[in-house]
């Protein structure tokens, strides 16, 4: 997914090597506090009870004890989340996924020399996990809040299916990305399509909740002719090729695809010559600059795509998140959205270091990159056919970014416009307005929207 205009969706989960970095984003809703320094195992193996220091620390966030929360932080994280800002965030949980309702058991793992202690939160509206990193002194260096990832493994193609599976590789050496390809059975060369992620650390699959879009595309596409290829998101796979922290949106998302679309057109059975790519939500953002980067795309397929500064998108993302459950915007969710607008008028601020920390824990350097993309430009430079997909209860990409690609392009013959009035930003049905919470119910890819994507494929 991408970020976008009623969720917080996470960006980068845990990263590895200097820090762990998190966000406030869009898909995944993830409150990231702040990062982490590496420690040694040694130094981890001296904490005497992690689970009782992450618990202590869910007690006093509960009974609104925030200066002794803070009290139990490490100095980056003090600095960076002081009560004040620790307030915010936690009193703006219950208005996203309701009332809390109880804990589960906490879960305690050693990851690169670090001690992270996972408990999960059950909620009215979702169940959720607060992950704590902590240091060699036993204090509290990183803490997320973000929806439990609750999908099952996906299933095996059934024997009788029209398509197979393997693996295929995106990239070379160390680096490379692991993907699966869908390759329908029979005669080709066939079409093919790139999936290309929304934002957030995602699988293959695009897993959220117990939801599994690409998932559901690529076989969907599969079963209709169409190859498909899925790959690991690098933030997900290698998050320890940000650890140096200098990294923009390409590194995060171009530069893969294109090599994405290099491996498929190098793929017995597909025809290089009909190689498209889909991309959702920031995914959608990226396709135009993914097509003129590789030279090589015949076309794009945009789905829930974001036409205007995801920065300001985050903004109205909040705003609107906040008066979703009562109409109203408490004290505490106010303090947050001022916050975040001052964290944006800094980071766009040339003046402002560019590994200085922005918005989601994010650096001002990665958020200027993003905030000069202008898909709308983009897409008119590359001048391919494309086909833009909206769902009407989409909470995240709305109807002014609909309206920006109309604008821009309903004169133009090559673009072709699908609107969906009950699909949300994954693509799947639901009744009444979006929510949060509808992303934690299990459901699939709307089977006409994914008929339209291959008809429409087919004739290009």
């Amino acid at each position: 997914m991408l970020h976008i205009a009623h969720l917080i969706e996470r960006r980068f989960g845990a990263q590895r090597g200097s820090r762990l970095v998190a966000a406030l984003s869009l898909a995944s809703l993830s409150l990231l506090l702040l990062g982490l320094g590496l420690m040694s195992s040694r130094a981890a193996a001296q904490i005497a009870d992690p689970a009782a220091l992450a618990t202590q620390a869910l007690d006093r966030l509960d009974a609104g004890d925030y200066a002794q929360v803070e009290a139990l932080f490490g100095p980056q994280m003090a600095a960076a989340v002081p009560a004040d800002k620790l307030k915010a965030v936690w009193e703006s949980l219950p208005a996203q996924v309701g009332k809390a309702t109880g804990r589960g058991e906490a879960d305690v793992s050693t990851q690169s020399g670090a001690t992270i202690v996972k408990i999960p939160l059950h909620y009215e509206k979702a169940e959720m996990t607060a992950t704590f990193a902590i240091d060699g002194e036993g204090k509290i260096a990183g803490f997320a809040v973000q929806f439990a990832q609750t999908a099952a493994p996906a299933p095996a193609v059934a024997a009788d299916a029209p398509y197979g599976e393997r693996d295929l590789m995106v990239g070379d050496g160390e680096r490379a990305l692991p993907g699966t390809l869908a390759l329908p059975k029979g005669d080709g060369p066939f079409p093919a399509v790139v999936l290309v992620h929304g934002s957030g650390p995602h699988d293959r699959d695009e897993t959220i909740g117990p939801n599994k879009p690409f998932l559901d595309l690529a076989r969907g596409l599969a079963a209709q002719g169409i190859a498909v290829l899925r790959y690991e998101k690098r933030t997900k796979a290698r998050p320890q090729d940000f650890a140096g922290g200098a990294f923009g949106v390409d590194d995060e998302t171009t530069f893969d695809a294109v090599l994405a679309v290099d491996a498929l057109r190098k793929t017995d059975g597909v025809d290089p010559k009909r190689v498209f790519v889909l991309g959702h939500s920031q995914g959608g953002l990226m396709a135009p600059r993914v097509a003129a980067l590789s030279g090589h795309v015949d076309g794009l397929v945009l789905l829930a795509a974001p036409a205007r500064p995801l920065l300001d998108i985050l903004i109205e993302q909040n705003r609107r998140l906040a008066v979703l459950d009562d109409g109203k915007t408490s004290d505490a969710e106010r303090d947050a959205i001022n916050a975040l607008i001052a964290q944006v008028r800094v980071a766009r601020d040339p003046a402002t270091d560019p590994m200085a920390k922005g918005p989601m824990g994010l650096s001002a350097g990665y958020w200027r990159s993003i905030d000069s993309v202008d898909p709308v430009a983009e897409a008119k430079r590359v001048n391919l056919p494309m086909l833009v997909l909206q769902g009407a209860r989409d909470i995240q990409v709305v109807d002014a970014d609909w309206q920006a690609w109309k604008g821009a392009f309903h004169d133009d013959p090559k673009v072709t416009f699908k609107l969906y009035d009950s699909l949300n930003h994954l693509g799947i049905a639901g009744e009444g307005e979006g929510s949060l919470a509808e992303y934690q119910r299990p459901g699939h890819v709307d089977p006409q929207l994914i008929a339209d994507v291959a008809n429409w494929i087919k004739a290009h």
